[in-house]
């Protein structure tokens, strides 16, 4: 039996609200592990990774997901201004530790700048998953977790395209989803309240 990833979810509160860099490290720490542990989980259910290119596509796209769904998630409960800057500061992140664990991997490209890709791509995603309802501002729809199923089965051999989106849709997410709103919520817990949702395409180019 795959064990669950195991992250902070409770957090003290604090005097005043949290700032954006605080949160960014503890979010995109967790949306990342969960991430990685998604693909481990799969190559334990012998669906087959191959390369650490393949490993990293599946990540960033689990990773899209999770931004998105936090998103939503501070659409609910925080200031347009406040979302934008927390959201901002979670994907510049999130683009630091990809470009990180790519180098560390297969090494430096100088013909590459693995962080402003990874954050073109999370714009591009942002943009696709604002097509879709996410009922309450926090559970993903059917047709958001389909599109992500989708992208995965995409990225995989033909051996493993049958049943790899029952086992996103199913298994993977629910949990993953679960780990990322108690992290997230914990953390916004003691911000102000909202108003508004924007523009999908909010993330600082590079």
């Amino acid at each position: 039996m795959v064990k669950p990833v195991r992250v902070r979810t409770i957090w003290f509160k604090k005097d005043g609200e949290r700032s954006a860099e605080e949160i960014a490290t503890a979010v995109a720490s967790t949306i990342w592990r969960v991430a990685d542990k998604a693909v481990d989980n799969l190559g334990q259910e012998n669906y087959d990774i191959i390369t650490p290119a393949r490993g990293f596509k599946l990540i960033a796209e689990f990773v899209a997901f999770l931004v998105h769904y936090c998103d939503r998630m501070a659409y609910a409960t925080q200031t347009p201004e406040r979302r934008v800057t927390v959201l901002q500061a979670i994907s510049t992140r999130l683009g630091e530790v990809m470009e990180e664990n790519i180098v560390e991997a297969v090494g430096p490209d100088p013909s590459r700048n693995f962080k402003a890709e990874f954050i073109d791509f999370l714009n591009r995603r942002f943009a696709d998953y604002a097509e879709f309802e996410f009922p309450d501002e926090e559970k993903a729809s059917f047709p958001a977790l389909r599109f992500l199923g989708l992208q995965i089965r995409e990225e995989m051999g033909e051996d493993d395209k049958t049943w790899i989106m029952d086992q996103i849709m199913d298994i993977e997410m629910p949990e993953m989803m679960g780990t990322v709103s108690k992290s997230f919520k914990g953390l916004l817990s003691d911000a102000p309240v909202k108003r508004g949702f924007g523009s999908p395409d909010m993330l600082p180019p590079e």
